[in-house]
């Protein structure tokens, strides 16, 4: 397979395994803990995941794909309440689902063009990575932030625990994020049930922006 082509597929397949794994963190939070935050300088669980469905969305399905330009960013760190988390569950696995398809069957001849995305210009290769380091990164605070309301093992990994080799069937080396008996990566028995699943893009701040305070300070949102 062709680099372009490999980097495309490893894009959509992080993008999609990211959202499965909010997918399975969200329902468990306790209902206080959706919107909840240790201080105005953190961002609740409730904030990241309207974040997450603006980026995908501007960067990838607007920014790439042509689709208008609506997203309100600083509305997705105003918010405090009101939205259910189903609601935005289902926002997210819509935004993604299209972006995932986006990525998947964009010609490689465009990773190379250039897009205006967000008042900066970029590659569509840079965009579409940015995308997903991003998205990443918010996963993990998800991840972080169930892990401390619910204390409970969310088993990602634990087909590594005791020998931090994954197991297989037929002794041969299996690429990452596939295999017998798994799905992108873990046990199937760890997955939540997912409905039609995956991804997108986005940002940038001259001055901290709101959804990196606890993070670090990537150059675009």
């Amino acid at each position: 397979m062709a680099i372009e082509g490999d980097f495309l597929r490893t894009a959509a397949e992080k993008l999609a395994e990211n959202l499965e794994r909010i997918e399975t963190c969200v329902p468990k939070l306790p209902a206080d803990s959706l919107w909840a935050r240790a201080s105005e300088n953190e961002n609740a669980v409730g904030n990241l995941l309207l974040h997450l469905d603006g980026n995908v969305r501007q960067w990838i399905l607007s920014g790439i794909a042509g689709a208008p330009d609506t997203r309100d960013r600083p509305s997705e760190f105003g918010a405090r309440s009101g939205v259910t988390a189903e609601a935005m569950l289902t926002s997210l696995r819509g935004t993604v689902g299209e972006a995932v398809e986006v990525i998947r069957s964009l010609p490689h001849r465009r990773l190379t063009e250039t897009v205006r995305i967000q008042g900066y210009d970029a590659t569509v290769l840079s965009a579409i990575f940015h995308v997903v380091e991003h998205f990443s990164g918010h996963t993990y605070q998800i991840i972080l932030l169930t892990k401390r309301a619910t204390g409970e093992d969310l088993g990602f990994y634990r087909d590594l625990a005791d020998t931090g080799r994954r197991a297989s069937d037929s002794g041969e080396a299996m690429r990452i994020g596939a295999g017998p008996g798994t799905k992108d990566g873990r046990s199937t028995k760890d997955q939540a049930p997912r409905t039609k699943s995956v991804a997108v893009i986005e940002h940038r701040s001259t001055t901290p922006p709101a959804d990196v305070r606890a993070s670090g300070t990537p150059a675009r949102r």
